[in-house]
């Protein structure tokens, strides 16, 4: 599988990061069999966070044995450097590790709750402690929503954070203010060298009235042509990598479509961006 570098941290993470959202809630016997998947397909990166239910203990003993193989972020959703602290020591037990490779400011979705990160006794204070102690190498924030591309052009010039996460698709790429801000980031992040990771990459969109047949809470694509395309589409951005949907099942068909990446032309990009402007969005 491909690897691509991971802006300023000097890691090379595979196309493929495995999301720990996936382990929300499964037995330790399910989600071993999966990180055996993992594994076979040379996955080197895994993302995580508190919020993903079981996902810290169930990567527990995963991460006590092969912690050399893996890079690893994980998140905070707290906003103020006391109560990010504490979970940041409850993360590191659950993991049963010493440090992170990767600490992130989790799910960013307003202008409100940015500048609250920068405020004296904010969030922002811990990342800054937690990488001057040794609890990790590298500093990032995430987010979802219409307003991120714009709401990080403003945290990447306030803060000198080592990656980014947001939402990626081409059904968002068909809106026109979102591909605008997208790639503005983009290449924002490139002239600083920051990493740029991707979320719901396989989003078909939400589920409405419809039966959710999947774990994720937005309905994903669900045969291997259209998660190829998909695949294919935003791996062909400038971007590091993408993270797996959060459902066990559709992990198989991630691996093979980031396995068989093919880029995609200018003229196959348009193709899909244009069709995405008739989907209806996720947020």
């Amino acid at each position: 599988m491909e690897k691509r570098k991971l802006g300023k941290t000097d890691h090379y993470s595979t196309v493929a990061i495995f999301g720990g959202a996936a382990f929300w809630d499964i037995t330790q016997s399910v989600a071993d069999t999966v990180m055996e998947q993992v594994i076979a397909a040379g996955v080197n990166h895994i993302d995580v966070a508190p919020q993903y239910g079981l996902a810290e203990e169930r990567l527990g003993p995963w991460m006590k044995r092969e912690r050399e193989r893996f890079f690893l972020g994980c998140k905070t959703m707290e906003r103020t450097a006391e109560a990010a602290w504490q979970e940041m020591h409850i993360s590191l037990k659950r993991l049963q590790v010493e440090q992170f490779d990767l600490y992130q400011i989790h799910a960013i979705t307003s202008q409100e709750d940015l500048d609250v990160v920068f405020q004296k006794g904010g969030v922002i204070e811990t990342m800054i402690k937690a990488k001057e102690e040794g609890f990790t190498h590298n500093l990032g924030i995430t987010g979802h929503g219409m307003q991120t591309p714009k709401l990080f052009l403003q945290a990447i010039e306030r803060f000198d954070f080592d990656t980014v996460m947001f939402p990626l698709n081409y059904g968002l790429m068909g809106q026109d203010a979102y591909r605008e801000d997208a790639l503005a980031l983009i290449d924002a992040c490139n002239k600083k060298d920051i990493g740029r990771m991707i979320i719901k990459s396989v989003a078909k969109g939400p589920w409405n009235e419809k039966p959710k047949t999947h774990t994720t809470w937005y309905e994903p694509f669900n045969t291997p042509p259209y998660f190829q395309e998909a695949v294919n589409f935003v791996l062909s951005q400038d971007v590091t990598g993408l993270c797996m949907a959060g459902d066990i099942t559709v992990i198989p068909m991630i691996l093979q479509a980031c396995e068989q990446f093919e880029m995609m032309s200018e003229d196959e990009q348009a193709e899909l961006i244009e069709k995405g402007k008739a989907m209806e969005m996720i947020f």
